[in-house]
């Protein structure tokens, strides 16, 4: 299935500083986007206030409700599902040491929230460090990312293997069955890490106890029925919508990838990267992490500083620009095509083999 529709990845002009060629210069605009790395602290402190205080209101609301039977209250979980997201960004920020000056701010605060997402903060900051390191570098893939083959490399592969990868690569499986098993399964042990320092047991093991800790203590005031019936469709609102916004910002048909001898870091970061353009109220509640293009780029500047450098550069609005419509396609490229430099899905690459 093609995407509907061509996806932008118009060249940069003006602000951007551009070559001969009209071609945009990531090293240069980085350097000029460096202005926006700095964090305000009373607007990270309202972040989060505005954040937190309405999800741990929402959870109490539906807890109390469901508890005295008034099931009515579940309609509310999206809503708190989403709050918890925008958490989940804030987590992120204190990750790349954007959020807060303080380093230990940072990490406090972002191994806090963890225990509410379930999300080892020590885990999984290096597994992301890992990702940003290698976006876009097929000799560098498997930190952080959609699992992701050539066409020549899916070709190579038994009938098993590729049966094995289509399912992989199916939307139910991974916007569905890949959402709880990455949060409910997967974080609850240093995948990837196990061999890599003593900090990252602890980091997954303590987060472990402390949510284990917070659902006994609600098990016990509300009934275990009734913490799992609040808890866990918040939990996989949160964690499917993420998934599917981390799926967009790299799965996209003109994303940039190349071999190592051929990558580099700030071609890549931009050129593999979208900005999917969502309604107002959408980047709210996603922490402007649609504008992965510039987060990528210069991954210091603070989520609620993104929509500034856009404006500052008004290029960058038209550049690898995916609507919420096409952002839906994306979901069926599953195939990085070495000949087009394009992914392509299933049915493309068959037709391409004749």
């Amino acid at each position: 299935m093609k995407p509907s529709g061509a996806f932008i990845h118009a060249p940069l002009t003006a602000a951007a500083e551009t070559s001969d060629d009209n071609a945009i210069n990531p090293r240069k605009l980085a350097r000029e986007l460096a202005a926006f790395r700095t964090p305000r602290v009373s607007r990270s402190i309202w972040e989060v206030a505005s954040t937190f205080v309405p999800f741990a209101a929402l959870m109490a609301a539906m807890l109390f409700a469901v508890q005295a039977e008034y099931y009515i209250a579940l309609a509310l979980i999206p809503l708190a599902g989403m709050l918890l997201l925008r958490l989940f960004i804030i987590q992120h920020d204190c990750g790349h040491g954007s959020f807060f000056k303080s380093k230990a701010v940072n990490k406090w605060l972002g191994r806090s929230i963890g225990v509410l997402t379930l999300t080892p903060y020590d885990c999984w900051r290096r597994s992301h460090e890992l990702h940003h390191a290698s976006t876009g570098n097929l000799d560098a893939r498997g930190y952080g990312d959609v699992d992701t083959l050539t066409v020549r490399e899916y070709r190579e592969k038994s009938w098993l293997g590729r049966f094995g990868y289509r399912l992989y690569r199916h939307p139910i499986v991974l916007m569905g069955l890949g959402p709880a098993y990455l949060f409910l399964l997967r974080h609850r042990l240093p995948i990837g890490l196990m061999k890599a320092g003593w900090i990252y047991w602890i980091s997954a093991l303590a987060t472990n106890a402390v949510t284990a800790a917070i659902l006994i203590a609600l098990g016990l005031a509300f009934g275990a029925a009734v913490t799992a019936l609040v808890f866990l469709p918040v939990l996989l609102t949160a964690a499917s919508v993420g998934v599917w916004l981390f799926y967009v910002q790299h799965q996209f048909e003109d994303a940039h990838w190349d071999t190592r001898e051929n990558w580099n870091y700030h071609d890549s970061a931009i050129g593999g990267s979208s900005y999917l353009h969502l309604p107002a109220v959408m980047n709210w509640f996603t922490g402007n992490i649609a504008i992965h293009h510039i987060h990528h780029l210069v991954s210091r500047i603070p989520f609620y500083r993104l929509p500034a450098a856009l404006k500052a550069y008004p290029e960058l609005a038209e550049y690898n620009r995916v609507s919420p419509r096409q952002a839906v396609s994306t979901m069926w490229l599953a195939l990085w095509d070495e000949d087009s430099r394009k992914l392509i899905s299933f049915r493309q690459a068959k037709q391409l083999a004749g």
